[in-house]
């Protein structure tokens, strides 16, 4: 596939303090997914990505005991969803027991995004899902 060197990338960026509900970064992401048309052309993808947001965010909360910022990156090819966090220990994927009402959130990540990141930063670290629709047999 050759890109067009005049596509530009879209964007959105929130932030979610610590006290803020997951829905409403469920939401959020939810209003953009419909702007990019997401909601009828790859309404799968789309439900894999709030997931994601969903997992990502609570991790921010929960783990990093940090506020979150959320950015989604549209390229034409790619989803991006990171989120960042203040923490700098980067998430280990762990092998829960059956039973264990948690610790199965980055494997669900991992599962469901075409690729996942995880990246440590001056302040912190970015945890970046790609989504690529038209990978899946989906119009993007």
């Amino acid at each position: 596939m050759t890109r067009d060197p005049s596509m530009k990338a879209v964007g959105w960026a929130r932030s979610l303090p610590m006290g803020s509900s997951v829905k409403t970064a469920r939401d959020w992401t939810r209003e953009h997914l419909a702007a990019l048309g997401w909601d009828r052309t790859a309404p799968d993808v789309a439900d894999s990505v709030v997931l994601t947001v969903s997992e990502l965010v609570t991790n921010a909360h929960v783990h990093a005991r940090s506020d979150a910022q959320l950015i989604l990156t549209w390229d034409e090819e790619c989803l991006h969803v990171t989120v960042h966090d203040a923490s700098p220990l980067v998430p280990e994927q762990r092998s829960p027991d059956d039973g264990a009402l948690g610790g199965r959130g980055l494997l669900l990540v991992d599962a469901l995004a075409d690729d996942v990141r995880t990246r440590p930063c001056p302040r912190g670290k970015d945890v970046t899902a790609c989504f690529r629709p038209a990978a899946r047999g989906r119009p993007g």
